[in-house]
């Protein structure tokens, strides 16, 4: 049996799971709470930009579930003797994807080729030859790859096509079978969806699972014979490495947002409640840390957490680990250094609560400061608290990509979105350019934040009544 390992972020993703579904039962009970996510379900480009997000967010569950492979005894080994385990530690995600990772190439090699990037000496006819080497697994199943490739690769992608395609049409029956019962019949219910005639935006939801299964579908139909993305400098998969940088992205978007929280809402409604001297010390310790620019900061603090794991490699069983620690801190260093634009906006709206009638009655029936604090000034700030959380979460993908190009983001060891990027500086300068790699990043990376982005604008309209006042929408026909 493998031996499970709990990584720090593991935790945390859990805890926030947990914390997830306890929100979801707390809009399921609260009237305002519930009409104000079904406004944004309503909107299409967030129900559009959600699905988009959970898939990302099942790579990244995939690739939270971690173990070591349990080592199997030596030779003439008496039974009951002591496992050991092995010394690299691997996720639900790598047994997905066991075939990209055992395709390993000994070098570059294009999107879909067969040869490698590079002209090497080969034996051709008992007479030495420079030429492109023949890859060792894409487009090994080829007798004759150069009249066979490109009809290869055009019925694979078109079965995969295909498949997808009908992935999509049973998501739409069984979408239309469920709505079937207060629309008159299954086919009445697909007309209603095709005209956009539904409480719920299906139709965009629906076109959004048809791209994203015919997508998936032709990369799902290649990627056990080719790498859809190419390889790197050491023959490894770009394809892989994009799809372990997911959880990379979502880990430092998720936790160090949440890092932020604490802080800000505390301290915001502790200034705009208190005011006076608790308000102006507060005031001074984000006006001061706002005036520190926040790469300088943020590098510093790195760079200590990075004298301590390398004084201390004994802490840790493996390489994985000690990463998975260093991305950790730098998600608590993130919510330490970023807490005062959030802080004074809660203070702001803080101050304009203490002001209202319910909070002044209730100061003059002897409520203590922190219950009112807790009761009637904290929830009341949440639509910000939420409207924040949810922009600052593409902004901090964002972020971790600046910071590893850098050199002072996560540890090299680990995939990411900045890491690609940053290693392709160097490939994008060759002849040939090795152009794959950054373009991997690139689209996985926009994809992750333009979803973000609308998801987000979709919130701020829901929960911020003012920004939804100027916000024009069109009107939806609703048979």
């Amino acid at each position: 049996m493998p031996k499970i390992v709990l990584l720090w972020t593991d935790v945390v993703l859990y805890a926030m799971l947990l914390a997830l579904a306890w929100y979801g039962w707390r809009i399921r009970v609260n009237d305002n709470l519930r009409a104000n996510w079904w406004k944004v379900l309503r909107d299409p480009a967030a129900f559009s930009a959600a699905i988009v997000l959970a898939l990302f967010a099942l790579v990244t569950a995939a690739d939270s579930v971690h173990f070591r492979r349990a080592l199997a005894p030596s030779a003439g080994a008496p039974a009951g003797t002591q496992t050991f385990y092995a010394t690299s530690t691997e996720s639900l995600l790598d047994l997905m994807l066991s075939r990209q990772v055992a395709m390993r190439e000994t070098g570059y090699s294009e999107p879909l080729a067969y040869l490698g990037l590079t002209k090497e000496p080969l034996e051709v006819d008992g007479k030495l030859k420079r030429d492109f080497p023949r890859l060792k697994h894409a487009g090994a199943h080829l007798t004759d790859p150069e009249s066979q490739w490109a009809g290869d690769v055009t019925q694979r992608a078109l079965a995969g096509a295909t498949g997808g395609l009908l992935v999509a049409a049973l998501i739409a029956l069984a979408t239309g079978a469920l709505m079937s019962r207060t629309h008159g019949g299954l086919g009445a219910a697909l007309r209603d969806i095709a005209a956009d005639r539904s409480d719920l935006p299906l139709r965009a939801a629906l076109l959004t699972v048809a791209v994203v299964c015919l997508i998936g579908g032709a990369v799902v139909g290649l990627m056990g014979h080719y790498h859809v993305f190419g390889t790197d400098r050491t023959g490894n998969d770009v394809l892989y490495q994009a799809l372990k940088s997911v959880r990379t992205a979502f880990v430092i978007g998720t936790l160090a947002t949440v890092a932020t929280l604490p802080f800000a809402v505390v301290l915001g409604v502790l200034a705009g409640y208190f005011r006076g001297w608790v308000d102006e010390v507060i005031q001074y310790l984000y006006t001061t840390l706002s005036s520190v620019p926040n790469v300088l900061l943020i590098a510093a603090c790195v760079l200590m957490v990075q004298v301590f794991l390398d004084k201390n490699p004994d802490l840790f069983e493996t390489g994985l680990e000690r990463s998975d620690l260093k991305i950790f801190l730098l998600c608590v260093i993130l919510g330490l250094t970023g807490w005062a634009t959030l802080c004074r906006l809660v203070r702001g709206e803080t101050l304009k609560l203490r002001e209202l009638e319910f909070v002044q009655a209730a100061t003059a029936f002897g409520v203590s400061h922190a219950r009112i604090m807790s009761r009637h000034i904290a929830p009341n700030v949440m639509h910000l608290v939420l409207i924040t959380t949810v922009l600052s979460f593409s902004d901090l993908i964002l972020y971790e990509a600046v910071l590893t190009y850098v050199g002072v983001g996560v540890d090299p060891s680990m995939n990411s979105f900045g890491g690609m990027i940053n290693l392709a500086r160097s490939e994008m300068s060759r002849d040939p350019v090795v152009w794959w790699s950054f373009a991997a990043a690139f689209g996985f990376m926009v994809t992750l934040v333009l979803a973000a982005n609308l998801f987000a604008d979709g919130v701020r309209d829901a929960f911020d009544p003012r920004a939804r006042s100027f916000r024009p929408r069109f009107k939806r026909s609703i048979a």
